[in-house]
């Protein structure tokens, strides 16, 4: 069985710095640690997230990891390169309808569940819904997706990114966020100003 990817595992992007990686690493722990999640896998996902942990703060262990990957990446990108050139070479049933389009023109593949990261209860985040308002995040689950979209989709996840060090630059943005869903009081101060802004 191929060993899971530690950053999906820990919902962090490549990039993160051991300190991003401890505080998500200490959440993700309180909430599948086998002592108080209630889920079924709650064991084996906690000992994925170990797993993950400890490869990605072991420099040496992170380095070795990141080195085959983009190493994988880059056969399977010479592989792909190779396959629409082998279609094209194919003999074609004489449809026009079988034609392959054009490789610009080729939609985009969705990923596989193996290739995205799992959200809360099971469910795969994919591509972004459409209809994107406010900064777009380049880690984690919902990378690629904009804060909008994320907050029609998973709330909570708002909530956690709001009380992590990550979430620092978008605190403005999601603060707002969470008055017009709801999730806050409005301050005493200006609280009408602030609470004006959910309407339409």
């Amino acid at each position: 069985m191929a060993q899971p990817d530690p950053y999906r595992t820990l919902l962090v992007h490549p990039d993160a710095d051991d300190e991003i990686i401890q505080v998500v690493y200490r959440k993700l722990a309180q909430r599948f640690h086998p002592d108080v999640a209630t889920a079924p896998d709650a064991e084996r996902r906690m000992s994925e997230l170990n797993a993950a942990r400890d490869l990605l703060l072991d420099p040496v262990r992170r380095a070795e990891y990141d080195k085959a990957t983009s190493e994988r990446s880059a056969r399977r990108a010479r592989t792909a390169a190779r396959e629409p050139a082998a279609e094209t070479a194919s003999p074609s049933s004489g449809s026009s309808a079988s034609a392959r389009p054009a490789a610009d023109q080729q939609p985009r593949p969705e990923p596989t569940p193996a290739d995205r990261p799992e959200a809360p209860g099971g469910a795969t985040t994919g591509s972004p819904p459409g209809n994107p308002s406010g900064s777009v995040l380049n880690f984690g689950r919902y990378a690629g997706w904009s804060l909008g979209e994320i907050a029609r989709a998973d709330l909570e996840y708002i909530e956690w990114l709001e009380r992590t060090p990550i979430g620092r630059p978008y605190r403005p943005e999601l603060d707002s966020i969470l008055r017009v869903a709801g999730r806050r009081r409005a301050d005493p101060v200006g609280g009408a100003a602030k609470a004006s802004f959910g309407r339409r």
